[in-house]
């Protein structure tokens, strides 16, 4: 239900009417030219999950520590609904779970822990190491490699060049998640998170499928929007799945960690469209 005006929007989707959303031009995904990128429906979901958490009394005192997406099918390029309910109430843990529909179907649904806050400044410490800042780095053209809306639309710098299985970008996008629309800065920043499965990939996309149908974030601190780190390594195993493992940064340095498992499969026909 998209048009070629759509593009010109500045935003991934416009609201249509409350929890409902319509995609642009730019949502459009990877794997084929009527399907949504998972990345900013992703972000979408983390987008209905804040305004339910902004909404709760004594919410500000909760961060969304963990979001766990299931992708159950098809992401046609397409209207989409997004529902939230409470699935465990807490004063200082609490549980939230969200379900996309598109054409009346659920396509996704995503389960969100929502932690209460602590002074743990004393104790605070990490492993990984900052990434290069993406200003020192040189935009790469991932539409080279991929095409989709979603891709065209974002601005990917690589800290080092990728090799099969093995890569690091930063990713940021001018264009805001939702037309005129204040969004928070998790559902900003996780609008870029499923970028991961297509910066270190093991085989050409013209020649090998390899989807993932589901997304994991663990946070153990709240990122700022702006630029989204991906530090990323794939496998793929002899029997058909894979796994796509980033460590997540910000500008401040490393976040937390994302995981996608990936259906591996050849390509059954002739070269995507477009490539």
């Amino acid at each position: 239900m998209t048009s070629d005006t759509d593009t010109a929007t500045g935003s991934y989707y416009t609201r249509t009417e409350d929890g409902r959303y319509r995609p642009t031009a730019h949502a459009g995904g990877a794997w084929g030219p009527d399907e949504q990128h998972f990345s900013p429906l992703g972000g979408l979901v983390a987008h209905a999950l804040e305004r339910r958490l902004a909404e709760r009394p004594g919410g500000e005192g909760l961060f969304i520590s963990r979001v766990s997406y299931d992708i159950l099918g098809r992401l046609a390029l397409d209207d989409c609904e997004i529902e939230v309910e409470t699935v465990r109430p807490g004063r200082t843990i609490e549980l939230l779970e969200a379900t996309a529909r598109i054409g009346g179907r659920a396509v996704v649904r995503a389960r969100a822990w929502l932690l209460a806050a602590h002074d743990t400044e004393a104790v605070a410490g990490v492993s990984a190491e900052p990434l290069t800042p993406p200003e020192e780095l040189e935009p790469w053209r991932m539409s080279d490699l991929w095409s989709g809306g979603y891709i065209a639309s974002v601005d990917v710098r690589p800290v080092f060049p990728s090799r099969p299985g093995r890569g690091a970008v930063w990713v940021s996008t001018p264009l805001s998640l939702v037309a005129g629309e204040p969004v928070g800065p998790l559902a900003s920043y996780l609008a870029l998170v499923d970028t991961a499965n297509g910066i270190a990939v093991r085989q050409h996309p013209d020649k090998w499928m390899f989807p993932n149908v589901d997304l994991t974030v663990h946070l153990y601190r709240q990122p700022v929007p702006g630029w989204t780190g991906l530090d990323t390594t794939v496998c793929f195993g002899p029997a058909g799945q894979g796994l796509t493992s980033s460590v997540l940064h910000d500008r401040n340095g490393p976040v937390g960690h994302a995981s996608q498992i990936l259906t591996v499969r050849p390509q059954p026909g002739p070269p995507r469209e477009g490539r």
